[in-house]
This record gives structure tokens, C-alpha cells and sequence, in this order.
């Protein structure tokens, strides 16, 4: 399912897949994001992070009465869970309402582990 409307130049068709990368590339930058996960981590044989091509495993876009969004993040070890959630849905609205200029009305996180990073 895409995102379809019309401008008085023509058709836009903005399909699930650009809504997912655009949503990982602005979850990513976020401080305490060690990066995306699958959903079915133990099914897709994926345990580790997902690349840009992959998001679509960690990310799903659903069209009901409005645009949702939600996404299976890792984050990294030491960090407060409930602000690093709120960091990304933050700047995941913020920047996919500014980008494709739609409404987003929600995005909800879902936190599939926490990495330890080794720091020399």
C-alpha cells in the first residue's frame, strides 16, 4: 500500500519502503540508537542490526485513519530507555511530516534488546 495524492501537476505515489528508510535514517541519528531490529528476530534469522535496504524487517508502516508507524529499535547500554524512545518519536514525526509533508499520527517504539558497546 502507498501513499497516494494529487497536486494540480499530477499523481504522487510515495510507497511504504521510502516512508520506512526515511523513518530508520532519522531514528539512527538519535543519541543512544545503536540501530534497527527485526520484529521477527528469531524467525527472520536476524539478530543483527538491520542495514537501509532491510528497515521494511524493522520498521511497518500502517495506513488506519491516518498514517502509524512502528519500529523495533536496539539501544545502547547506559542509556534511559524512555527518553531515547521519546528522542525517536520525536524526530520521526518531525521529520517525516517536514520530508513527505503528511501527518503522522503516531509512532510507537518498541525497544527488542539492549547492545553493550566496547569503548577503548
Amino acid at each position: 500500500m502507498a501513499l497516494e495524492y494529487e497536486t494540480n501537476l499530477g499523481k504522487v505515489d510515495i510507497t511504504n519502503e521510502v516512508i520506512a528508510a526515511i523513518a530508520g535514517g532519522a531514528a539512527e541519528e538519535n543519541f543512544g540508537i545503536v540501530g534497527m531490529a527485526s520484529r521477527h528476530q528469531i524467525r527472520d534469522g536476524l539478530t543483527d542490526i538491520l542495514r537501509r535496504e532491510n528497515y521494511t524487517k524493522g520498521i511497518i508502516v500502517r495506513q488506519e485513519e491516518g498514517l502509524h508507524i512502528d519500529m523495533y529499535i536496539i539501544v545502547s547500554f547506559g542509556t534511559k530507555i524512555s527518553e531515547v524512545a521519546h528522542t525517536v518519536q520525536e524526530r520521526v514525526k518531525y521529520t517525516l511530516e517536514k520530508t513527505l509533508g503528511i501527518h503522522v499520527e503516531s509512532v510507537n517504539i518498541y525497544v527488542q534488546g539492549v547492545r553493550v558497546t566496547k569503548e577503548l
